[in-house]
């Protein structure tokens, strides 16, 4: 039973060590959070119990739950089911990052990894990593959104922070990303489709220092041979299965659309399915992310 008629919000954050759920923390802290880390899993029937009886003392809570205790997805099927039983909106987040990342935010902090055996002897990182990775493949799954930090700032993590946890639990989202392969493929995708044999803007000079939103690269792209006919069977394809992508229970879905370098090709590409999808009939919410289009 809810005591008042507080919105009540409840965070669940998972992901690799690593991959900046510190920074998440305090980020939502920033925005009204209270926010619990490192909290021994036996410890959490006794916080659901204080959830349920003060829900007002956490209207806004953030609670962190790794590998460290081993597989967390019964925790936080536990803590989920205990917030929506009184009334309480939850998201289940996880931070995500490539290996060679970890290994680097590792190295530069001389952290130890919480998996990477006793402390008096030499840590195998990337052992760690791997353990970590197949801990938390469950909750990965049943995550509302996988956020791949590799290459975010700290302040663009806040960001799609503040618009999973604020905008995001309204309705069901689709949020189409352009990259650059030689960047790195987005960990956080359901679907990439690569779009590298178009007609390349990058090889016409005037073309060149735009990107894939100014109308005349949009129009080079898209009126390309290839160019339209990857984009319409793309465009098909999500038209043919979009639904039941939605209606399998997933919060949102992510489609990556990659090129060589980012800003040509998949841009224009991704801006065209973005219209398409928006005008399905009953579409969700969609938003276009452009990963690399400012990189060199």
């Amino acid at each position: 039973m809810v005591a008042d008629a507080t919105p009540h919000r409840l965070v669940l954050l998972t992901g690799l060590s690593g991959a900046g759920k510190s920074t998440a923390t305090k980020s939502l802290e920033d925005i009204g959070f209270r926010t619990i880390d490192n909290m021994p899993n036996e410890l959490i029937p006794a916080l659901i119990e204080k959830i349920q009886q003060q829900p007002a003392r956490f209207a806004r809570l953030c609670l962190v739950i790794d590998a460290r205790d081993g597989d967390p997805r019964a925790a936080i099927d536990a803590v989920r089911n205990a917030n929506l039983a009184i009334g309480g909106s939850c998201r289940v987040i996880y931070l995500d990052s490539r290996d060679d990342v970890l290994i680097r935010r590792f190295s530069e902090t001389r952290h130890r990894h919480p998996l990477g055996g006793p402390v008096d002897a030499p840590s195998d990182v990337a052992g760690a990593i791997r353990l970590e990775r197949e801990l938390l493949s469950a909750s990965r799954e049943i995550a509302d959104a996988v956020i791949d930090t590799s290459d975010l700032s700290a302040r663009e993590l806040r960001d799609r922070l503040v618009q999973e946890v604020l905008g995001g639990d309204a309705s069901i989202a689709v949020h189409i990303t352009s990259f650059g392969y030689k960047h790195g493929i987005p960990l956080d995708s359901d679907l990439i489709f690569d779009v590298r044999s178009v007609a390349n803007p990058h090889w016409i000079p005037e073309l060149r220092p735009k990107d894939g939103r100014d109308r005349e690269v949009a129009a080079y792209v898209l009126q390309d041979a290839v160019g339209i006919s990857i984009e319409a069977a793309i465009a098909a394809f999500l038209r043919a299965t979009l639904q039941r992508y939605l209606e399998d229970g997933r919060g949102r879905l992510s489609v990556a659309i990659g090129c060589t370098g980012g800003r040509h090709r998949s841009v224009a590409i991704s801006e065209s399915l973005a219209s398409k999808v928006r005008a399905m009939a009953g579409a969700p919410a969609v938003h276009v992310h452009h990963r690399d289009v400012e990189r060199v």
